[in-house]
């Protein structure tokens, strides 16, 4: 009895795996009464039993493929199995390429810092916007400096207005625990 068991979490696990590798049915794995059948050269062969549309793809020499299992009834097509994986990767693929991710890059900034060394922070968030970037301009405060948070917040501003040519600010300054936080993204033309 224990070794029904095992044989049968073998098989659960094995067709589970299956499954999240394929995801589509292919002809014996269908298991809908009756399908909507979509032909080899893309027309409607419309709703028919399993077993016709199983027998047109046999004739046709190739495999009955389900695409939309949870359509009513059920939406399958006659092709080649393996061109039309092979296709379906292809698509994945060029539409992964095209995908842009956008990065947050951070630039950390203090309330005393020089006006030089804030030019150089306005370059670097120059670079990252550029690239198509989002930038998030943290104020740090330390110590005694968490007195006066709202003086500071003239450098943040100040920051965007030299970034104004390029930029716009996405999320106004807020503070942040020990910090305030602003973000900019680039400017759409």
């Amino acid at each position: 009895m224990n070794r029904k068991v095992d044989t049968l979490r073998i098989h659960f696990f094995y067709f589970a795996e299956d499954k999240a590798i394929s995801e589509l049915f292919i002809n014996e794995q269908i298991r809908a009464k009756e399908v909507r059948v979509i032909g080899v050269e893309g027309e409607q062969l419309g709703v028919m039993s399993i077993q016709d549309a199983r027998k047109t793809a046999d004739d046709a020499g190739v495999d009955l493929v389900m695409i939309a299992p949870n359509a009513k009834p059920p939406v399958c097509r006659v092709v080649d199995y393996g061109k039309f994986k092979y296709e379906q990767l292809r698509k994945e693929k060029e539409a992964r390429k095209k995908q842009k991710t956008v990065e947050i890059k951070e630039i950390r900034l203090s309330p005393n810092i020089d006006k030089n060394d804030l030019n150089t922070k306005v370059n670097a968030a120059k670079k990252f916007l550029e690239k198509g970037n989002r930038v998030k301009v943290t104020l740090r405060f330390r110590g005694r400096e968490m007195a006066h948070m709202g003086a500071s917040v003239h450098i943040l501003t100040d920051f965007a207005e030299a970034l104004g040519d390029i930029a716009v600010i996405e999320k106004q300054p807020k503070v942040e625990g020990r910090s305030m936080a602003m973000f900019l993204t680039e400017k759409k033309n």
